[in-house]
C-alpha cells in the first residue's frame, strides 16, 4: 500500500472524505507551513499622499495600493500612472496595485454604473474605458487593479461597542433596514446577475491577459441570504461556491480575488473553523491575488468587524495557511475599528501595520 492509498483509507474510515489530492495536501500541511519562504509582505491601501508615503517607508511597509483614481482616462494615461508609478518609487515604496473605478459604493454612486445596470450602449463605452485602463497599467508597469462588481455597496448596521471604549462596524442582517426596498437596478435575480458578470469577464478577461496585468475583484460585503437576498438583489458573489464559479466563469491567472479575509469570513457559519481551509482552495489555485487581513467576531448575518487580535480567527494561523499555499503578495489592514479621538483611523491603522509586521517576523524566524 503506498502513502496516497493510506491516506484515503484512514480519511475514509473517520468518515471524511478526501480526494488523492486534498489528502497529499492535509498530510503535507505542517511540513509544508514551516519550510516555505515567506514571500508575504506587509501592504497599504487608501491613499498615497506624500505624508503618508513617509509614514508607510518609517513603518517598513513597502508596497502599496494607491488611492482611487477617479473616472477620467486622463488619470489614467500612460504618463499619468507612469508618474504616479515614479512618485510612490520614490519613497522606497512599490506601487504594486490600482483601484479601477469599480468601487465598493452602492451603485447609484458608483463611477461605472452602467456596467452593472446593463445599459447600452452606455455599458460598452464604460467597459471599454476599463479595458483601456488595464491596458494603459500594464503599460506603465502595474501588475494589478481591483474591482467590485456590487450593486449594494457595503451594508452595515449600528455600531457596536469594541474593546476599550472603541466601537467596531457591525451587520446583523434582522436588523437592516431595506429602504428603499429596492435599487435603482431593480429585482437582480441570480440568472440576471450572472448574465452581467459574465458579459463584463468575457470583455475584460483578454484584455488583462494581453495586457499582463491581474485583475482582483473584491466579495459582496457582507453576504446575504440566498432565499432573502437584500434590496432585491440576490448577492451571488457573497458566497464561497458563488466565488469558485466566478472564477471559473472565464479562466485566466491573470483573473482572481482581492481576497478580503473579513468578507470571506463573514459568509461562514464558523469562520474561526472554517476560513483556513477556503484560504487553502482559492490560495493553492493561484487565485488569491491581494489579502486584506481583517478579522470579525460572529459569522453569517451577525458579526463585528474587529481590531485584528480581538476576533474569532487565529490570524497568525492564517498567516501560516497563506505561506503554506505560497502566496507571495500583499497583507493589508482593511477596516479598523473607531477611537475616539483618531480622526481618519490612522491610530488604529498603525496597530495593524505593527500587527502585521510582527507576525510576518515571527513566520521569518521559523522558516
Amino acid at each position: 500500500m503506498n502513502r496516497r492509498e493510506f491516506l484515503q483509507i484512514t480519511a475514509a474510515g473517520s468518515g471524511v472524505s478526501l480526494s488523492a489530492g486534498d489528502a497529499t495536501l492535509a498530510a503535507d500541511k505542517n511540513t509544508i507551513s514551516t519550510t516555505r519562504p515567506v514571500l508575504m509582505k506587509a501592504g497599504h491601501q487608501h491613499d498615497h499622499s506624500d505624508a503618508t508615503l513617509r509614514r508607510l517607508a518609517a513603518f517598513g511597509v513597502n508596497h502599496i495600493c494607491s488611492g482611487q483614481l477617479g473616472p477620467k482616462l486622463d488619470a489614467w494615461s500612460v504618463d499619468a500612472l507612469t508618474r504616479l508609478r515614479e512618485r510612490v518609487e520614490s519613497f522606497g515604496i512599490r506601487l504594486d496595485l490600482v483601484p479601477l473605478p469599480m468601487s465598493s459604493s452602492y451603485i447609484t454612486r458608483a463611477d461605472y454604473p452602467e456596467i452593472l445596470l446593463g445599459k447600452d450602449p452606455e455599458r460598452e463605452q464604460a467597459i471599454g474605458n476599463i479595458c483601456q485602463m488595464i491596458r494603459n497599467a500594464g503599460a506603465a508597469g502595474i501588475p494589478m487593479v481591483k474591482y467590485n462588481l456590487t450593486f449594494l455597496g457595503v451594508v452595515r448596521t449600528t455600531r457596536t461597542p469594541g474593546r476599550g471604549g472603541s466601537s467596531y462596524s457591525t451587520f446583523i442582517y434582522e436588523q437592516a433596514r431595506q429602504e428603499p426596498p429596492l435599487t435603482e437596478a431593480g429585482p437582480i435575480s441570480e440568472e440576471v446577475y450572472w448574465d452581467r458578470i459574465t458579459h463584463f469577464l468575457k470583455r475584460v478577461v483578454p484584455v488583462a491577459e494581453e495586457a499582463k496585468v491581474k485583475i482582483a475583484l473584491h466579495p459582496q460585503d457582507p453576504a446575504m441570504p440566498k432565499d432573502r437576498g437584500y434590496r432585491g438583489v440576490q448577492t451571488v458573489l457573497g458566497t464561497v461556491d458563488g466565488l469558485k464559479r466566478f472564477l471559473d466563469t472565464v479562466p485566466s491567472p491573470y483573473h482572481g480575488l482581492n481576497f478580503c479575509q473579513g468578507t470571506v469570513s463573514e459568509m461562514l457559519l464558523k469562520p474561526g473553523e472554517e476560513i483556513y481551509d477556503v484560504i487553502r482552495y482559492f490560495g493553492t489555485r493561484g487565485k488569491i491575488f491581494n489579502v486584506h487581513f481583517r478579522n470579525i467576531k460572529g459569522g453569517f448575518l451577525n458579526f463585528q468587524e474587529t481590531f485584528p487580535d480581538d476576533g474569532d480567527v487565529d490570524m497568525p494561523r492564517a498567516l501560516r495557511t497563506y505561506r503554506e499555499v505560497g502566496y507571495d503578495g500583499m497583507i493589508m489592514p482593511d477596516h479598523v475599528p473607531s477611537i475616539t479621538g483618531d480622526a481618519g483611523g490612522h491610530q488604529a491603522f498603525s496597530f495593524c501595520f505593527g500587527y502585521i509586521q510582527a507576525l510576518l517576523q515571527t513566520l521569518r524566524s521559523e522558516v
